[in-house]
């Protein structure tokens, strides 16, 4: 026999031992073998042999493919790997290309398990952190690209990774951008206004006007408080809140404070009755006008949505209007979100802070993070430590690293009546600040939007919203993700979002979408004709923020509670 011969028949028995100890180990994985929390236990795997035999013979015959290559693979499709550094050395290139073979054969794998679809997607997402974290390029060893750095800079750029390693541990997360470049008031959130309401909770902004008249009913927004509201006031120029402002609304937004102690026993009622409905209430007292525009923005849309149910169940009808972006009411579809998400997860953080306590804004930072972990993790390890770089200025970057505490109570409340047991959306299933909710009771027009590649509220997540509340409802899909499809202003001429002309609302999204028209550039001008329709008529601007003695300028925005690291 040859030595090429036996080279490949000891590759082939070599495959064929991996094969079925990669196996061996996903069973044992899916059945809680070998685990140290028996009782977090995944449900038993079971594969078609079929398809288990399709996918061996695939892998073999291209392993056998790679190594007749030699150590000279024929391309690297990924742009972990795109620079010449790893075409250029034939070990990297190699260890590269069986890298990308192990992990489409661990994703095939994966997608081949018979089993419920939350086991599935739980492996999935297992695999996907697995390879994620097990890349050639994560590792100065095997990464040709930063050892060439290392060699042109005479071992500089492994000086600088090890500073800015150092520089990350003492601040506590892993740098995304350069983070001296901003400061919340000075180069983001620097739209003119002031603080004329605060609690405990909140503070609430009002905009300057920047024409003579403003619209009658005034225009709140709520946004998330999982994270800080200048996502919507970046830029003057990619300002949601700037631009409504300069369409002629009178703006107020809710700046969420960055809970500490003292609120280690908040509870999801406090933040609906002292927060949301207090900010409404407020907002109508300071405008003189019975009815207002509200927009809630993720989770804040869910507060939003909670705190007009609680309203209506009390005969009061405070809004014209209520706009959702990207908002989930309905939680049967969570998307990727839904993998952390079971009865012993829920009771282990209702044990841990249920009572009290604080969920740490890294901690929630950090799963956003793993959600897109090549992305948003592994890239920056790469960059900042193995070569030694400083990230670029970027203020959405900035944004995403500025993270924020929330409650444990409103947490643990939070998860499992929405997320586990999904009872906002049945009607009468919950209680909150002691009123039965309903969705279907807020009648007040709505226009509801939905990202179309959106991981953290699926575009079927966001629609569910128009089965459930009561009044008229305009539904629009923007392309992009979470942040990207909604910060997308009309000067930038990008991107596409697609309404149905007919305005029926079916019950799926796939429906929706068969029926949808395409439209290029922003949604933003859609919706600002919309809102424009239920503002009322125009009147004199006001010279002076607030109202009165009750309500005067307690500091410029954008306030100190944005300010406030978690």
């Amino acid at each position: 026999m040859s030595a090429s011969a036996m080279n490949n028949t000891d590759l082939l028995a070599n495959l064929q031992q991996g094969w079925t100890q990669a196996l061996a180990s996903m069973q044992a994985l899916s059945s809680g073998k070998g685990g140290d929390h028996p009782g977090m236990a995944m449900p038993a795997l079971s594969f078609d042999p079929e398809k288990l035999q399709a996918i061996q013979q695939q892998y073999v015959s291209e392993a056998a493919r790679l190594w007749q290559q030699g150590f000279a693979p024929a391309s690297l499709p990924d742009r972990r790997f795109a620079d010449e550094a790893w075409s250029k050395n034939p070990m990297a290139a190699f260890s590269a290309a069986v890298y990308l073979l192990n992990a489409r054969t661990l994703m095939e794998l994966a997608e081949s398990a018979d089993g419920d679809g939350k086991v599935r997607a739980r492996l999935r997402f297992a695999v996907e952190q697995w390879m994620a974290a097990s890349a050639p390029s994560n590792y100065l060893a095997f990464n040709a690209e930063a050892q060439r750095k290392a060699i042109d800079t005479q071992g500089e750029s492994i000086a600088r990774g090890m500073q800015n390693l150092l520089a990350d541990i003492r601040q506590g997360h892993l740098s995304m951008t350069d983070e001296s470049a901003f400061e919340v008031g000075r180069n983001v959130a620097v739209s003119e206004g002031a603080v004329v309401f605060e609690n405990e909770l909140f503070q609430l902004l009002e905009y300057k006007p920047l024409g003579a008249k403003v619209y009658e009913r005034p225009f709140l927004l709520i946004p998330p408080c999982i994270n800080k509201f200048y996502i919507l006031d970046l830029q003057p120029e990619n300002s949601l809140i700037r631009y409504a402002v300069e369409q002629g609304h009178r703006v107020f937004v809710v700046s969420w404070r960055n809970p500490d102690e003292s609120l280690r026993e908040a509870t999801w009622d406090d933040y609906i009755e002292n927060a949301a409905i207090e900010a409404i209430h407020t907002v109508q007292d300071i405008s003189g006008s019975e009815q207002i525009n509200a927009l809630g923005f993720c989770v804040g849309g869910t507060i939003l949505s909670t705190a007009l149910a609680v309203l209506a169940a009390r005969g009061e009808d405070p809004v014209a209007s209520v706009t959702l972006l990207t908002t989930l009411l309905d939680f049967s579809d969570t998307g990727v979100l839904d993998v952390f998400i079971d009865e012993q997860m829920v009771q282990y953080r209702e044990m841990q802070m249920g009572s009290g306590g604080l969920l740490a804004g890294g901690d929630l930072a950090s799963t956003f993070s793993f959600l897109r972990p090549n992305d948003l993790v592994w890239n920056y390890v790469v960059g900042n430590y193995l070569k030694g770089e400083t990230p670029p200025a970027f203020d959405l970057l900035y944004w995403n690293c500025d993270a924020t505490n929330l409650p444990g109570p409103f947490y643990a409340w939070y998860l499992r009546n929405t997320y586990l047991e999904n009872k906002l959306a049945q009607p009468g299933a919950l209680t909150v600040c002691g009123e039965q909710i309903d969705l279907g009771r807020i009648e007040a027009p709505a226009y509801v939007y939905g990202s179309r590649e959106d991981h953290i509220v699926p575009i079927g997540g966001a629609y569910g919203s128009t089965q459930l509340l009561g009044g008229p409802i305009r539904f629009v899909m923007g392309a992009s993700g979470h942040i990207a499809g909604v910060i997308n202003p009309p000067a930038k001429k990008k991107r596409s979002h697609w309404i149905r002309a007919d305005g029926k609302l079916p019950p799926s999204v796939d429906e929706w979408m068969a029926r949808a028209t395409e439209h290029s550039g922003s949604w933003w001008t859609d919706w600002s004709k919309w809102l424009a329709s239920h503002a009322g008529r125009q009147i004199a601007a006001p010279k002076t923020y607030g109202r009165g003695r009750k309500y005067q300028a307690i500091e410029p925005a954008p306030g100190r509670y944005v300010k406030a690291k978690a």
